[in-house]
């Protein structure tokens, strides 16, 4: 959600937190700000609300200098987004940049009223300003009264502080949100992820929870929880500084999505081997063929990942699998067996609700693997193993190639399941394999229909509800095509199992509603097929995604067609995600929204 950066150096940081503040700019974010010292040792500050090129413009007439300065960019949860309640929070004595809830700080502010303490924003985030103040004026040396401070803290939490007249100290807290150190020559860096500091430096740590760190120029020194001074190990980044351009795409999202092809298969030969043509997952600690049962736990888009999977392990492996929002599972309370296999699906690995709930697992005695797309995020740092996702940074907030990638490694795992556990034999083995592996040529020749879609995009975006209807591995495409839809253009869009469209949607249809139908032509085509032509004979305008022979026995009773290549069944829902986030796009694009940046959304959820 926010995000942080921190610079302490020996030239002006202004340029250089300005840049990290439009690499976290993918988290999602309403309004933006930086804070540095003066040669004196003043906090000075310039924020804004909205996109950072308000802030710039704000610096422009009003610039800035310092040789140590911290940047925000927030995503609002305790006050509106405005230049009030933008970050850094400020007293004269202490400037403060925050990702998290502070849980009491209503009682932390009500007896800091009480001393005389003038509180002039509606956020959290202010407590910690005018607590650390507190202490400060209390007498406390800077590190005392940080450490007093943060031991009051509930709630989760990463923090950049700066305190006035003190230029040779940063500092920096953690406690559920992730936040990073990054080391240089002569300089001390702090950001919200590795991408946020790529183009400062490679050598990063990790803070683990509850640590809380001072930097100066010359390198760090790490507390615990207990005080006790520590070491993090330092980390050579895998990511560039150079990998977030648009090249040649007018918005990031489109040029996620043509890079699916890529990516898809970078992450399947990181699995497959073409000699043998088998599936070899990296070494997990413990034995595929034990496994029991399967706990797959996750968040929007990676849910409806989850969700494929639930099909493609119960039906391949032959193994039961539950699958729960991770807000959701630990309220529900379910019984856990010791040993059962729990999989933690998330692009950012720091989604709050699925480290959470991870946690939770592995309190109870499962074996938690993580697929992930950031191999440094907390959640591969806490999970018993990892499978990650090569896509590369996902600026956009809609996440496209991330979604795909996560499939295929799911795709993977089910077939390393069922090999363990004899539920396929090496000709089955090999005949999912060879579909995994034509997959990436197959998508290349899907984004081919960009302009057919960009044309029925324009009856979509007249629309003021969707219907988007699949069975089988089809239906969580239908989800995840109705949750593009609605994130990035602001229609109303509802992804149903086919067979379900009776038992209430249908209801709705008209012929202003377009339905979309993912109907490629395997067991199930038959049954969904008898829905489309329910929902022609009610007026509805269908827009039919299937492969030739599908669209040869549909017949011409769609409004629009269009015609996917043909792949083995098991791979389909790879496929077919592609068009259905181009139609998204291209209708969000229409309708002149801000594609990679939608309202009120955030890349990286890290509260609950």
């Amino acid at each position: 959600m926010c995000g942080i950066i921190g610079i302490i150096g020996v030239r002006n940081v202004i340029p250089l937190l300005m840049d990290g503040l439009r690499r976290l700019e993918y988290r999602g974010y309403d309004s933006t700000g930086v804070a540095t010292l003066l040669d004196g040792g003043a906090i000075q500050r310039r924020r804004a609300e909205g996109k950072l090129v308000n802030l710039e413009s704000r610096l422009e007439k009003d610039p800035l200098t310092g040789v140590i300065g911290i940047g925000h960019t927030r995503w609002a949860t305790h006050g509106v987004p405005n230049e009030t309640n933008a970050h850094p929070h400020a007293s004269g004595r202490v400037a403060v940049v925050h990702n998290g809830i502070i849980e009491n700080f209503i009682e932390i502010r009500d007896q800091l009223l009480a001393k005389g303490h003038v509180f002039e924003t509606d956020t959290d985030t202010e407590a910690v300003v005018h607590l650390i103040t507190e202490y400060l004026e209390n007498g406390l040396e800077p590190e005392a009264a940080v450490a007093k401070a943060l031991g009051e803290l509930e709630g989760a939490f990463a923090l950049g502080i700066l305190i006035a007249g003190r230029d040779d100290l940063l500092f920096a807290a953690r406690k559920g949100s992730p936040l990073a150190i990054g080391y240089g020559e002569g300089e001390m860096y702090l950001g919200s992820d590795a991408l946020t500091l790529a183009p400062l430096t490679r050598r990063i740590s990790y803070l683990e929870d509850g640590d809380w760190a001072v930097l100066n120029r010359d390198g760090v020194v790490i507390r615990d929880l207990s005080g006790a001074e520590v070491e993090r190990p330092i980390h050579r980044s895998a990511v560039s500084g150079a990998m977030i351009g648009k090249g040649e795409h007018r918005h990031f999202m489109l040029k996620e999505i043509y890079e699916q092809p890529q990516v898809i298969g970078d992450t399947l030969n990181g699995m497959f081997n073409p000699s043998e043509r088998t599936i070899t997952l990296p070494d997990l600690p413990f034995d595929l063929a034990a496994v029991n049962r399967v706990t797959i736990i996750a968040c929007g888009t990676s849910y409806y990942a989850g969700m494929v999977a639930r099909y493609w392990i119960e039906s391949v492996a032959r193994l039961p699998v539950d699958i729960d929002v991770a807000s959701e599972f630990r309220y529900r309370a379910p019984p856990l067996e010791a040993g059962g296999l729990a999989l933690f699906i998330s692009q950012s690995g720091e989604t709050a609700d699925t480290l959470a709930a991870l946690r939770h697992c592995k309190a109870e005695g499962l074996r938690c693997v993580s697929i992930v797309n950031s191999p440094e995020s907390t959640m591969a740092r806490e999970s018993d193993a990892v499978l990650p996702t090569l896509a590369g940074p996902e600026i956009g907030v809609a996440s496209t190639k991330a979604f795909t990638t996560q499939l295929v490694v799911l795709a993977c795992l089910c077939i390393a399941l069922a090999k363990a556990r004899g539920a396929i034999d090496h000709e089955t083995e090999a005949r999912l394999s060879k579909g995994l592996t034509e997959v990436p040529a197959r998508c290349a020749e899907a984004l081919k229909h960009d302009a057919a879609l960009r044309d029925i995009a324009q009856d979509v975006v007249l629309a003021r509800d969707v219907l988007y209807l699949g069975r089988g591995t089809a239906y969580p495409i239908a989800l995840e095509g109705a949750l593009k839809l609605k994130e990035i253009s602001y229609i109303h869009a509802e992804g149903y199992a086919a067979g379900e469209m009776k038992h209430g949607p249908i209801a709705l249809i008209d012929e202003t509603v377009p339905v979309i139908v993912i109907a490629p032509a395997d067991a199930l085509f038959d049954k969904t097929a008898s829905n489309v032509q329910e929902a022609v004979a009610r007026g509805g305008k269908v827009i039919f995604f299937s492969d030739s022979e599908g669209q040869r026995r549909l017949g011409t009773q769609a409004a629009h067609r269009v015609v996917l290549p043909v792949v083995d069944p098991f791979v389909a829902p790879i496929l077919y995600a592609i068009p259905v986030q181009l139609l998204a796009y291209h209708a969000a694009v229409l309708k002149g929204t801000d594609v990679d940046q939608p309202r009120n959304l955030a890349k990286s959820v890290t509260v609950e």
